[in-house]
């Protein structure tokens, strides 16, 4: 844990804001934001209330916690509007739902003769306190984003459509290194980057309130995390 690091973390998330344009809000010089940042000098309370409030979080997050979730495995925060799609999806209760999910929709994308389907997934929410607990299971949905130009001829799954929306999205290199940390901290990091910057999570049944796409460029797997936003 460490006050310079997450509020390093916080003002870069905050509009990629400088040290300069920090020390301009606190009424500071920039040499004294630098001092806070490298833990060789701590503000006042009254400072600390103040970057709190400017970057609504909590003293204890602030101060005690380590919200500096970011490290070499992610990218940069962006905010993109997505185009409008069709996918069909395939939902699973299982202990590997996640393998389960993408590797039926997998196959159904080729008995429709789709080439490289672009799969995306999220947690299915809809499992029982037993079916955690007693079987260790957990939901999973896969879906394969439909070409636009492709006709179905099979209709064992059901088509949705998804209206153009933005997302915040952060890409994870590598992100099956550490899946258990990578993943759920990507998820943790976009919406902390919603918080500070008074962004709201968008979650209607017209849209994916958020989802992951793998993929693979010049041999590394790679991961985008989506979260719908309301801007």
């Amino acid at each position: 844990m460490s006050f310079g690091q997450n509020l390093q973390f916080l003002r870069k998330m905050y509009h990629g804001m400088t040290q300069e344009e920090l020390a301009e809000r606190m009424g500071v010089s920039r040499q004294t934001v630098s001092k806070w940042e490298l833990d060789a000098a701590y503000p006042e309370m009254e400072k600390v209330i103040e970057l709190c409030q400017l970057f609504s979080c909590s003293m204890d997050q602030l101060v005690r916690e380590d919200i500096n979730m970011r490290n070499g495995a992610y990218s940069d925060i962006r905010v993109e509007e997505i185009a409008p799609f069709r996918y069909v999806k395939y939902a699973v209760i299982s202990v590997e739902p996640e393998y389960d999910a993408i590797k039926h929709v997998k196959d159904w994308a080729n008995s429709c003769g789709i080439v490289q389907p672009k799969i995306i997934g999220w947690d299915f929410p809809y499992v029982s306190q037993e079916q955690i607990n007693v079987y260790h299971m957990h939901g999973y949905a896969a879906a394969c984003i439909l070409p636009s130009d492709l006709e179905l001829t099979c209709d064992n799954l059901e088509i949705s459509f998804q209206k153009n929306q933005k997302y915040v999205i952060i890409t994870i290199r590598e992100p099956f290194n550490a899946p258990f940390t990578l993943i759920p901290n990507a998820y943790k990091t976009l919406m902390l980057y919603m918080d500070v910057n008074g962004i709201k999570h968008k979650n209607t049944k017209e849209i994916l309130s958020c989802f992951e796409k793998e993929y693979k460029k010049d041999g590394i797997s790679y991961m985008d995390v989506y979260i719908a936003v309301d801007l």
